[in-house]
């Protein structure tokens, strides 16, 4: 009975999570080796650029008829990119290196009280990803100092519910979109301070307060939308630049043009918002 029961968890856990091996070899061999690194070694963006070159793929975590745990290190979008860093990161920073603690990590950050309880219970909009992983320690968000966190985002979202057929659950599941209707509204009328692209230069305050590493969220002026994209921060001579799997290039790079000049290509990309990802989980 004790070995019937044994079988029938590792089933259910299988069922629950989608994975390759190749994930499992990836995170398991980043994560051995991070424990040979100096102490000064600025974690996200050493995790960060393991990845790159890596394909951009949208909408990885689309691929199950019914909620499960993705782990895809293999192909990226910008939400997948943070999310396996930030994961990393936190098991590298509390000496935990198994694929098992790995996973336990992203569920952690990738659900509404880090419990996976369906497809409404993934925090799909970034802001709601933020405000759940910081009230759990997890991140924190700089909406400080004064300049040059100048601006106020007032949430505003609706894409989900306007646009169910864009998304394979809501479209084969319409009862799911009350569930997310309730989340927008929840997170509507919210109020974050975030620094306006006309702010982004190569100076001395800007480097003082958005650190290489950080999560950096571009705030958007798309009706229903609230993040456009996400990337880590990088500073180089000429200034700040962002670390994303891109759709533009297809892959995940450093970007070669400063952010500055990346945000005025895009009318529609406001600013940014800055998160830490905390020392530990």
């Amino acid at each position: 009975m004790k070995r019937l029961t044994i079988i029938i968890i590792g089933v259910l856990a299988t069922l629950s999570m989608s994975a390759n091996r190749a994930d499992s070899l990836f995170v398991v061999k980043a994560l051995s080796e991070a424990r040979q690194l100096p102490s000064a070694t600025n974690l996200p963006l050493h995790f960060a650029r393991l990845f790159l070159g890596r394909p951009y793929v949208g909408h990885t975590l689309e691929v199950n008829d019914r909620e499960q745990l993705v782990v895809n290190t293999r192909q990226l979008d910008c939400t997948t990119l943070v999310e396996n860093v930030t994961a990393l990161t936190l098991c590298a920073r509390s000496h935990r290196y198994t694929f098992a603690d790995f996973k336990q990590v992203l569920t952690r950050m990738r659900y509404h009280d880090g419990r996976l309880n369906g497809y409404a219970s993934r925090l799909h909009y970034f802001t709601d990803w933020i405000i759940d992983n910081t009230a759990r320690q997890i991140v924190e968000e700089l909406q400080q100092p004064n300049p040059p966190f100048t601006t106020i985002q007032t949430i505003n979202v609706s894409y989900m519910t306007t646009h169910p057929q864009s998304y394979k659950a809501l479209k084969a599941d319409p009862s799911l979109v009350p569930l997310i209707r309730q989340q927008e509204q929840d997170l509507n009328g919210r109020r974050f301070r975030y620094i306006p692209k006309a702010a982004i230069t190569n100076s001395q305050l800007l480097r003082t307060v958005v650190g290489d590493g950080d999560i950096i969220a571009i705030t958007s002026s798309k009706p229903g939308l609230d993040i456009a994209h996400l990337g880590f921060a990088v500073w180089r001579q000429d200034g700040l630049h962002l670390l994303n799997a891109s759709q533009l290039h297809k892959k995940v790079v450093e970007e070669p043009m400063i952010l500055r000049q990346y945000l005025q290509k895009h009318p529609s990309h406001t600013g940014i918002r800055v998160i830490r990802i905390k020392n530990e989980e």
